[in-house]
C-alpha cells in the first residue's frame, strides 16, 4: 500500500493543478475586443501584491479579486459595461459614452467578431 501512496498523491495533485488552471483561464477573445477595450473604463493594474481591477472614470474604484477570479471578474465588469455602452448597427459596432452619445463606430469585418460580440457582450 505504501508503494502506491506517493504516485497516487502526485497524480491527484497534478490533476487538481490542471483543473485550477483550466478554471482560471479567461475566455478566448476575437480581434475586435482590443478595439472595444480602448473605450472600456476597466483595466488591470499590475502591482507587487498581484493584479487589481481599476477604473479610468472612477478613481475610488479598486477591486482586488483572487488570482483565480481576476479575469472572470474583469470579464463580468466589461460585459455589464458593454450592455449599456455598445450597440450593433448595420454599419458596425457603436460605442457610446455615459450620456448615450456616440463616441465611435467600429467596423465588424468578420463573422468571428460578430459572434464574439453576441456571445460575450450579449447584444
Amino acid at each position: 500500500m505504501k508503494k502506491y501512496l506517493f504516485p497516487s498523491l502526485a497524480i491527484a495533485l497534478t490533476f487538481m493543478v490542471i483543473m485550477a488552471f483550466q478554471q482560471a483561464k479567461p475566455t478566448p477573445k476575437a480581434p475586435i475586443y482590443k478595439e472595444v477595450q480602448k473605450y472600456s473604463p476597466y483595466y488591470l493594474d499590475k502591482r507587487f501584491a498581484g493584479l487589481q481591477i481599476m477604473s479610468k472614470t472612477d478613481e475610488k474604484f479598486k477591486e482586488k479579486p483572487t488570482n483565480m477570479e481576476v479575469f472572470h471578474r474583469l470579464e463580468y465588469l466589461e460585459k455589464e459595461w458593454g450592455k449599456t455602452h455598445l450597440k450593433l448597427d448595420n454599419k458596425g459596432l457603436i460605442v457610446l459614452d455615459d450620456n448615450g452619445t456616440k463616441l465611435t463606430t467600429l467596423p465588424i469585418s468578420t463573422d468571428k467578431d460578430e459572434k464574439f460580440i453576441h456571445s460575450f457582450y450579449g447584444i
